[in-house]
């Protein structure tokens, strides 16, 4: 069983060849591939989690689709000042299927 903790938009996520994770929006490239940069690497028994060993490995993905997270709502209310404000946001996100673990 070969598994990767990868770097992706100030998360960590752990991932495995077919899986498909939703990341903070990243930009492809032509192809439609992308890139991580992996953190830890278990191969069977064998944890690699050196910087230069993790200097070889590469996790790509394609990129299966743009979407945005659900919203989410910023109230903001001061007591007696009538001062009510509200506002939405909504995150930009990518889905993503790995491809390689190599």
């Amino acid at each position: 069983m070969v598994y990767a903790v990868v770097r992706a938009g100030g998360r960590q996520e752990k991932v495995e060849v077919g899986t498909v994770v939703v990341l903070d929006r990243i930009k492809a490239d032509k192809d439609g591939n992308i890139e991580l940069a992996a953190v830890l690497l278990v191969d069977g028994d064998k944890i690699t989690h050196d910087a230069k060993s993790l200097a070889n490995v590469t996790v790509t993905g394609e990129v299966v689709g743009d979407l945005r997270g659900p919203k989410i709502v910023i109230q903001k209310f001061k007591n007696k000042t009538g001062y009510k404000k509200r506002q939405g946001h909504r995150q930009e996100l990518t889905r993503v299927k790995i491809t390689s673990i190599k």
